[in-house]
């Protein structure tokens, strides 16, 4: 144990210094300010410069939005082989739009149901049979229209499909092959979007603020000559996605709408203008609504549509960066 103490002692006697080597070689010299060099480019022009890291940002903007579509349209009626006219009314759901809108551009009709029994249709497996024990009264039909009588009679001269219970005629399958509201390639879509970043109390719209009643009716959006005009061509809006509007509008699909703010205060207000961008989520869409009428015996009717359309989800996102010895920044509306 004497010893382990002997050898400790010296130990924490012990005083240890750094050991500086240099170096006369130019080219491990010129190596080594070049890195540092390059370190401080980097700091003074891209954190500081390009980056503006010396300003504080909000990148959660309070927003609204406010969208209506635009166009007219015309079709054979599905009751008889007049015409019929289509409008925003009809076309659009809901009517007024915010975020989340419907374009029709195709659909299928089943005109005169009333609740009553008829015949399933064969295209639902389980309603196909032979015999009437293939059919369990009471059961409903998978994915079907209504509820097994226990009957098994004849849907057509070649298939025979379990009788049901339920809205009369079952619902027609048959699409066209092309869109019935064809010249909505034409309609217009005008949104409207208003952002608030309350961390420095800025505010924008996209629109022009304006006295002038006709200039949204007639203006189309351009990033250089009508930047303050958000109204955009179904067209284009599906081309820019990258589909073709013949193609799509068959089936309908979902497309992804985006406006982007990026606004930098060191630069002048007028420049704080968003960017549209459109992307396609899904080449199909429909969902089924009806109406509903009484005949003069107060029999209830109704006309059911299977509508196939696009469906714009409109989404934002910003950032704002104000100079940090700038407290508040309030923004008037476009000039």
């Amino acid at each position: 144990m004497d010893a382990g103490c002997a050898q400790a002692q010296p130990a924490l006697l012990d005083y240890k210094t750094e050991k500086y080597l240099l170096t006369k070689n130019r080219k491990v010299g010129v190596i080594y300010r070049f890195l540092h060099l390059a370190i401080l480019c980097y700091i003074i022009g891209w954190v500081f410069l390009a980056k503006k890291g010396y300003q504080d940002t909000d990148s959660d903007p309070h927003f609204s939005i406010i969208t209506k579509l635009k166009g007219v349209s015309i079709t054979k009626n599905f009751r008889n082989s007049q015409e019929k006219i289509w409008d925003v009314a009809d076309f659009v759901k809901p009517s007024q739009g915010e975020n989340v809108l419907f374009l029709v551009t195709n659909f299928i009709a089943t005109t005169g149901q009333v609740q009553r029994t008829c015949a399933e249709n064969p295209v639902n497996s389980d309603a196909r049979c032979s015999e009437n024990l293939d059919c369990v009264a009471g059961e409903p039909v998978v994915n079907g229209n209504g509820i097994k009588t226990g009957k098994c009679v004849m849907f057509n001269h070649t298939q025979s499909t379990c009788e049901i219970y339920g809205w009369c005629p079952v619902e027609n399958e048959s699409l066209l092959r092309k869109p019935r509201l064809n010249e909505a390639e034409n309609f217009t879509l005008f949104i409207k979007n208003v952002v608030h970043f309350s961390k420095f109390n800025f505010s924008r719209a996209n629109t022009l603020d304006t006295s002038d009643e006709t200039y949204f009716k007639n203006c189309r959006y351009n990033p250089v000559s009508s930047p303050y005009c958000p109204v955009f061509q179904i067209q284009e809006i599906i081309t820019q996605a990258g589909q073709s509007f013949e193609e799509l509008s068959v089936m309908g699909g979902v497309v992804a709408a985006r406006i982007e703010w990026k606004c930098d205060l060191d630069r002048p207000a007028a420049e704080c203008l968003p960017q549209y961008s459109f992307r396609l989520q899904d080449t199909k869409n429909n969902f089924r609504t009806a109406t509903y009428y009484w005949d003069q015996e107060r029999k209830e009717y109704r006309d059911l549509f299977k509508l196939y359309g696009f469906r714009f989800d409109i989404s934002v996102t910003g950032e704002v960066k104000p100079p940090k010895n700038q407290q508040t920044i309030q923004e008037t509306r476009n000039e």
